[in-house]
């Protein structure tokens, strides 16, 4: 038996960073869409684990989510779960729209289906992996607290969006990193501490209209509209990786 699980992608409609803590954390309070563009991740029972992937480059190395999702799953069944992963990598890595943890929420919910885990919970286990994988057990739209793992749910807003990429890959902890040096303002206080850490970015960002903003920490940009045919037309003349996607309603 295969399962083919679809890791959906999320915007960040909004994002203020509130404070630092002593820990180095950043608290942050944003407003999380999950959209439909998805990376799709296969999961079969198999006598040794192995990861394969498609598409965008995925690390396959002790960095790589899905297998930090499979450990941990492995440890709180205090049982092997071999399982045979294949990633057909759609969503840009480092783009801020949470491709690697929505990866690990699949693989998380793949693995308990897989391996009948009825007692495991998946909720304790997504905040171990990463702030953003308890957002993708369940989809949806929600407000994020916190380092991003104190949900509040909200209603989803019917919207469809484009969504233009740079190719460029930026790394979450690095661009916290900097807004300690050159704080933020505006829809996404990310913005600016993402520029600073690649002017590519802000050139980019010159480059498409006013109305265009960041998701997450970078480096990806959407483009709220109000049908697909407007998103659709947002993305027709840019020379960049682009999609065009719809928010979608919690999947659990």
């Amino acid at each position: 038996m295969t399962l083919v699980v679809p890791a959906r992608a999320k915007l960040n409609l909004d994002l203020a960073v509130l404070s630092r803590g002593g820990d180095g954390f950043h608290e942050i309070r944003t407003h999380i869409q999950a959209v439909e563009l998805h990376d799709l991740l296969e999961l079969t029972p198999a006598d040794r684990t192995t990861m394969t992937s498609t598409g965008h480059h995925v690390p396959d190395s002790k960095d790589n989510s899905i297998l930090k999702a499979h450990a941990a799953m492995q440890k709180e069944a205090s049982r092997e779960l071999p399982t045979s992963f294949h990633l057909d990598k759609r969503i840009p890595p480092g783009s801020g729209m949470g491709g690697a943890s929505s990866d690990a929420a699949a693989a998380m919910r793949g693995l308990k289906a897989l391996h009948n885990l009825k007692e495991t919970d998946l909720g304790k286990i997504a905040a171990t992996i990463g702030a953003d994988v308890p957002f993708f057990l369940t989809g949806g739209a929600a407000i994020a607290e916190g380092r991003g793992e104190r949900l509040i749910p909200v209603a989803v807003e019917h919207e469809w969006f484009a969504v233009a990429w740079p190719g460029i890959e930026l790394s979450t902890a690095a661009v916290y990193r900097a807004w300690d040096e050159v704080n933020g303002e505006g829809a996404n206080q990310l913005l600016r501490a993402a520029c600073h850490i690649d002017p590519r970015l802000q050139d980019f960002a010159v480059r498409l209209d006013e109305d265009w903003q960041m998701t997450g920490s970078g480096s990806a940009f959407f483009l709220r509209c109000p049908d697909e045919q407007s998103a659709r037309k947002a993305t027709a003349g840019l020379d960049c990786w682009t999609a065009v996607t719809h928010s979608v309603e919690p999947w659990a």
